[in-house]
């Protein structure tokens, strides 16, 4: 959650100033993602406790302009608090300051007629409800622990996922101006008290080269004939579902009997135009996407979102391209042993992964987006790289070895150089360049939010229960009578 420390008549303390600096260095990606996914967790257990017996906690805490605030609210987000692993981290007080700021967002976005679709709420509705299911075990444990149907739990998170969506894009329009420099770039770190600098742990970077077998037009013929022949199978009698269990390369779904459930601009078009292309339980022709060749059965569809059978077949390369790959990388790695060339020079004449071909290897972190990676996210992405590369000093390359491209879906043989391995340290300016400018944007994003939350306040309508009146808010949202 954003903080709303906008009181500019007030005088942030020196500690506060530590905290604030401190928070926003050790903020990444991955722990805003882990807060959005339990932002739905929390809503699905609240309201799951009611309908378990539980009495609702209806009572309006506070509105700002139309939007209303229940103390089933302050709730949800404790809730999501413990399933962060933060139980007792905020108080009432804190949580209902955060949850106003974000529906002063919204008002404002209202009136801003700033507009998000119906179909951008789906997609991100049906994003985070599939990352639920994978926790919870799946969409049909997920709609027996809420006692209502997928559909059911859309209508019910429509509208507040939708003014989620309005808060973030108004916040988006609001410091989408802000720049940072070089020079407050360096004042903001010397801002920081030494003995208030994070600790960074030990952080790797990688480059690699890669080559991935030639997929002739004989493999793709011969993956598309395999798919015709199942196809022919299924109208002749055969389960949808049976044979994708048995035939489908697709890891989401395959397992499931092909089953996917989605909304309109979840897929990639050709898929969805397939779909949407077909009448209730009618199996499309084969087609082509970038992962290999389709059928799909629809099984039902209500407006953008659907339900349908899926078996996908994944071209495969040949032996003979295989044993060429293999012959061409070993050529690689020998030239590189023999210094007869230099790494950005065997980057540019064997690797054929476009998406590190133009970057000398450079392997990019799709974690934080930095050319850097620490343990858990190699943990995460990529476990080969690790134990390829524990053992070697910088500049050391692996043998070849066989891989997996998550992105791509392909498989390939590549070489690993380790480009880097930095030591524990505290965060500086030399080592964490791009960390600290993050850290020093957010701070400056935070203070052009401060000045703008405080020219909206007064003009805005604002009511506060008066359990909460006496709250210790940052901000003087009490000024509207």
């Amino acid at each position: 959650m954003i903080r709303t420390n906008v009181n500019s008549s007030q005088k942030d303390s020196d500690d506060s100033f530590k905290k604030r600096n401190l928070a926003l260095i050790q903020v990444d990606f991955r722990n805003i993602m882990v807060k959005n996914i339990g932002v739905l967790c929390a809503m699905v257990f609240c309201l799951a406790g009611n309908s378990y017996g539980q009495q609702p906690l209806d009572k309006i805490v506070a509105q700002v302009g139309d939007q209303i605030i229940l103390k089933s609210d302050l709730e949800a987000q404790k809730l999501q608090n413990i399933q962060d692993g933060n139980e007792g981290s905020e108080t009432d007080c804190q949580i209902l300051e955060q949850l106003m700021f974000q529906h002063l967002l919204v008002n404002q976005a209202k009136i801003d007629s700033i507009e998000i679709t119906d179909a951008q709420v789906n997609g991100e509705m049906e994003n985070r409800l599939r990352i639920i299911e994978n926790q919870i075990g799946g969409r049909d444990k997920l709609e027996a622990f809420y006692g209502k149907t997928i559909a059911q739990i859309k209508d019910e998170f429509h509208s507040s996922i939708k003014d989620r969506m309005l808060a973030d894009e108004m916040r988006r329009q609001i410091t989408e101006t802000v720049s940072i420099t070089p020079k407050e770039i360096k004042k903001f770190y010397s801002n920081i008290p030494k003995d208030s600098l994070p600790l960074i742990n030990s952080k790797l970077s990688f480059q690699q080269i890669v080559v991935f077998p030639e997929i002739t037009d004989a493999d793709r013929a011969l993956a598309q004939k395999k798919l015709e022949d199942i196809r022919k199978d299924i109208l002749g009698g055969k389960s949808f579902e049976t044979q994708a269990r048995i035939h489908s390369q697709d890891p989401g779904s395959g397992s499931k009997g092909g089953t996917i459930e989605a909304t309109r601009g979840m897929m990639v078009p050709n898929f969805e135009a397939n779909v949407f292309a077909l009448d209730e339980l009618e199996i499309s022709p084969v087609f082509e996407t970038e992962y290999g060749y389709h059928i799909v059965q629809l099984v039902k569809r209500q407006g953008d979102d659907y339900t349908c059978r899926h078996i996908l077949i994944i071209p495969e390369f040949n032996r003979e391209s295989l044993q060429a790959s293999s012959e061409r990388i070993d050529q690689c790695y020998k030239e590189l042993k023999q210094n007869e060339i230099t790494w950005e020079e065997a980057v540019k004449k064997y690797s054929n992964d476009e998406n590190t071909k133009q970057n000398s290897g450079i392997i990019t972190n799709p974690i934080t987006g930095e050319q850097t990676w620490s343990m858990e996210d190699l943990n995460q992405v990529d476990q080969q790289i690790y134990l390829l590369t524990d053992a070697m000093e910088k500049g050391d390359v692996s043998k070849p070895s066989f891989y997996f491209d998550y992105l791509s879906r392909k498989q390939g043989i590549r070489i690993v150089r380790l480009m880097g391995r930095t030591d524990p340290h505290y965060a500086n300016l030399k080592e964490d360049y791009a960390l600290i400018q993050r850290a020093a944007e957010n701070e400056k994003k935070q203070n052009a939010l401060d000045k703008w939350i405080n020219s909206k306040v007064s003009n805005a309508y604002i009511r506060i229960d008066e359990e909460l009146m006496n709250c210790p808010f940052q901000t003087n949202w009490k000024q509207t009578p």
